[in-house]
């Protein structure tokens, strides 16, 4: 446990806190596994809760601690029954249980629990269900059995993750996949937009809105039914093809988990199961969270780290997705949830103001995913920056494969908003592309969902804004929309070639998509006409849209080949204010940045080793809308410097607002070898 050692320096002053945390995490896990031997044996929660078809008939069993009564109402015995046959029965430790024979329940019945308690009673799903549907004019949900006579036969291993240094990832919402104004299907997705991201070459695909919620526009992240997989989108047989599909393609698939808080709605969700407020959430005043509406778990209850890792361990093996991609882990690590803090201390990691629970549960739930599968992503949406949080468990540390860079987003509107294109300055944007701790792999992304919904803006509509509408035929001349795909092209590459872990596209930014999202409310008429993709804008000969598009493929490639080599680390090479042009390496690879607006360099030096580079990428062939002033075919030879024995330097011609990735040649060209 010597990661603040080895890492940084800084938390050694901070010792006794980081140990104290892995004391407490080693403890709870062994009261947790205490008789069963491992953490994999303790998360079985919905194997034995939920419904479940055996040989003998159905069992039923709930965890309601609180309940005086729980009869099972439904469709086939009428949704007033009384009758005795289908009332659960009271055992130990809260737990209720019905068994019945097999003809009593049928595949896709529906049902709901009536719960009483001391003073009153309601309706209520199971908080283990595992499949829930909505009715179409009623608009209630309800429970479903899914039991098919021919369950699900999986076809494709999960591919092996090539490089846990290059995770490209293509986050993407199933029901807002498709280009009618309507909610997309699992079945359509697979159909149609996983041959699409296959042939973009993102080797991760990041599901958002998969738990079940009640309310579409949440986006998923107000969950009600932890272990059920929406029902908007189809069944989960549609859902487990989608994701063998994906595996037969070489692409993984993880999921948006969200474990920091609960949908309020007492019918739906688990808040009010069985009347009151105590099972998994706070019953003080940290029950409702500030911002969000939401219930807070209380991660320091048994019972809820019992559920919250089952359900880790029931996607992973239920549905075998390879991974997550936690929501609102900063919100989780403090008492405040980190509202408005700016986190300029290490003191703000350490102290009475750091939950505790929360960290201890991250960093079982973490060892819980690679006890099931040691190959298996593990993403913290996380901005505060807490140390540890991608540290190994041995090292005292959380134990996530990677953290999602949320500052890179914020710097580039920043950027974008308030800055001239003067005024950038590359040696900053260097600095806080890079800038993350050491010890951690991280995502790097330069948008994603939040900058695309309603009341933000995409990097595209920054930069062009209304000429979006008028001018993005071909044909169509425009300065602004010229200056658009520039620097379009230049950020996503600079953020993409900079990441030490990975890179995030949120689908359709890959293009320059032009609407933003607004999912159906009361405020739009409920329209879905926003809360879609309209791919056939980049797939048109006519719309500049292409051009962005081709790009991205070919950026994607070429962060696939770069993540191949042994050395994968970034090195600054030349940083340039004034001409406002930097170059870094990886590997074989420099990554070279014209951002000067205005002024075009024709033979632009900078040191290197001694060799030849062939030019593999660059932003301004036609192709790519740009202006085909790069020959992508002259061969770039390193010349010695003049007044430094054994120094070299690289010439490049480097017009205005263009990069471009030249790849060292293993041997010397003829020219070269004649000298």
């Amino acid at each position: 446990m010597q990661f603040y050692h080895r890492h940084d320096p800084y938390l050694n002053n901070f010792r006794e806190s980081i140990e104290t945390r892995h004391i407490l995490t080693v403890t709870k896990e062994e009261k947790l596994t205490e008789g069963l031997g491992s953490l994999h044996d303790f998360a079985n929660g919905h194997q034995y809760f939920g419904v479940h078809k055996t040989n003998s008939g159905w069992i039923c069993r709930e965890w309601a601690p609180n309940a005086t009564a729980i009869q099972l109402v439904g469709q086939q015995m009428g949704w007033n029954n009384t009758n005795p046959a289908y009332a659960y029965k009271a055992l130990e430790n809260g737990v209720w249980e019905l068994q019945l024979d097999h003809h009593e329940l049928q595949h896709e019945d529906l049902f709901k629990l009536r719960v009483q308690w001391p003073g009153g009673s309601g309706l209520r799903l199971p908080v283990w269900v595992n499949r829930v549907v909505q009715d179409e004019q009623t608009k209630e949900f309800s429970a479903q059995i899914w039991a098919p006579n021919k369950p699900y036969v999986w076809k494709n291993q999960a591919p092996t993750r090539v490089s846990r240094d290059q995770v490209l990832i293509y986050e993407a919402h199933v029901g807002m996949s498709a280009e009618e104004g309507r909610v997309n299907s699992f079945s359509a997705f697979t159909k149609v937009i996983l041959p699409r991201i296959a042939r973009m070459g993102y080797t991760v695909i990041q599901l958002m809105a998969i738990q079940e919620h009640p309310y579409y526009g949440s986006f998923g992240y107000h969950v009600s039914n932890f272990f059920a997989a929406s029902s908007r989108f189809g069944t989960p047989d549609e859902l487990k093809e989608l994701i063998d599909t994906a595996h037969g393609l070489g692409i993984q698939v993880i999921m948006d988990i969200v474990h920091s808080h609960a949908v309020k709605n007492t019918q739906e969700g688990p808040g009010l199961f069985d009347g009151t407020p105590g099972m998994f959430f706070h019953t003080n005043e940290r029950r409702d969270h500030p911002a969000w509406d939401s219930l807070c778990f209380d991660y320091s209850k048994n019972e809820t780290l019992h559920f919250l890792l089952s359900n880790c361990k029931y996607w992973l093996t239920e549905y075998r997705f390879d991974g997550f991609r936690f929501d609102g882990v900063t919100s989780m690590l403090y008492l405040d949830h980190g509202l408005e803090r700016s986190f300029d201390s290490y003191d703000l990691y350490f102290n009475d103001q750091v939950d505790e629970d929360a960290c201890i549960y991250l960093s079982l739930a973490n060892k819980l995913i690679k006890e099931v599968n040691p190959k298996a992503l593990s993403v913290a949406e996380e901005m505060s920056g807490m140390p540890g949080l991608g540290a190994s468990f041995d090292e005292g540390g959380m134990g996530f494969t990677h953290r999602l860079a949320m500052g890179i987003p914020d710097f580039w509107i920043k950027m974008i908003k308030e800055k001239s294109d003067e005024e950038w300055n590359v040696s900053q944007l260097y600095y806080e592309l890079t800038n993350s701790r050491p010890e951690e792999k991280t995502i790097s992304y330069a948008e994603s969902h939040d900058q695309a919904l309603v009341g933000d803006k995409t990097i595209i509509f920054r930069l062009a804004d209304r000429e979006m509408y008028s001018h993005m035929a071909i044909g169509q001349d425009s300065l602004i929309i010229d200056r658009a795909l520039a620097l379009h092209k230049m950020i996503r590459l600079l953020t993409a070639s900079t990441n030490n872990g990975g890179y995030l596209n949120f689908m359709g930014n890959e293009f320059g998509h032009p609407e933003w999202i607004d999912f159906p409310r009361e405020g739009n008429n409920w329209s879905y006409h926003y809360a879609r993709r309209q791919w056939s804008l980049a797939d048109s000969d006519a719309l500049k849209y292409q051009f962005l598009n081709r790009f991205d493929e070919a950026m994607i490639e070429l962060l696939r080949q770069v993540g191949k080599q042994k050395d994968t680390v970034r090195k600054p090479i030349h940083q340039h204010e004034t001409d406002q042009v930097l170059v870094f390496q990886k590997g074989e690879y420099l990554f070279i940045f014209n951002f000067n607006p205005s002024q075009s360099f024709s033979d632009y030096g900078f040191a290197c080793e001694a060799a030849d580079f062939q030019i593999v990428l660059h932003t301004d062939q036609p192709e790519y809308g740009g202006f085909g002033r790069i020959d992508a075919n002259i061969l770039l030879e390193s010349v010695p410097e003049r007044d430094a024995a054994g120094t070299h330097r690289l010439m490049c011609y480097l017009p205005s607002r263009t990069a471009l990735v030249v790849k060292r040649l293993p041997t010397p060209s003829i020219h070269r070898l004649k000298r």
